[in-house]
């Protein structure tokens, strides 16, 4: 892989221009992905939030939830937030009906876990592999993470609404998720991790 690789945003629905204006700060090629044609340049992609059914709808109808999980069964790294968690979830609880997801991290995810829009919170949050201070991070109708297979390492977790702590980041092989909104923050160091971990799974 050259020095610069391109990463995609998955621009179907959500938060895809704060995505680009952090990645562009990067040393990266940016691309927006709406088409399989377009996931083929690219080599990893960032899920964004926004809604996750809706996000589910759109990359059938663009036929693009096949070659999603193509490429990332392939090995192509991919990071979710908040909806783009719950799109890399091989499970989800409260999903909606038909709802589908690209899969790949071997979770059990839970949306709308800390409750709606009103109830949205900020919190630091100590992640695993982030040099400095805890990370600020925004929650706004967050997942969390019930559940986690043996290959999945938990980056971060925040108490719940119940004061038990609960799962908000976490890494499968090239594969990142968080249930929060780092790119609403202006703080690159989540998005930076992700890049490395690109630069280095070629």
């Amino acid at each position: 892989m050259t020095s610069r690789p391109t990463i995609g945003v998955l621009a179907l629905q959500g938060d895809v221009a704060e995505h680009l204006r952090v990645l562009d700060t990067l040393d990266v090629h940016t691309a927006k992905v709406i088409s399989p044609d377009q996931l083929d340049t690219v080599d990893g992609l960032v899920l964004p939030g926004g809604e996750s059914t809706t996000m589910s709808k759109l990359a059938v109808r663009y036929g693009l939830l096949e070659p999603l999980r193509k490429r990332v069964r392939a090995g192509m790294p991919a990071y979710g937030t908040c909806a783009g968690m719950i799109m890399l979830a091989d499970r989800v609880e409260g999903a909606v009906e038909g709802q589908e997801t690209v899969g790949g991290i071997d979770m059990t995810v839970r949306r709308n876990a800390f409750g709606r829009q009103t109830e949205s919170f900020e919190a630091p949050v100590d992640i695993d592999g982030l040099d400095g201070a805890p990370f600020d991070a925004l929650f706004i109708r967050a997942p969390w993470v019930e559940r986690t297979g043996p290959e999945v390492t938990v980056l971060g977790s925040v108490p719940g609404p119940d004061g038990a702590g609960r799962i908000v980041a976490v890494r499968q092989g090239g594969l990142m998720a968080t249930s929060f909104h780092p790119e609403l923050t202006g703080d690159a160091r989540i998005h930076r991790l992700f890049v490395d971990l690109v630069k280095g799974h070629a």
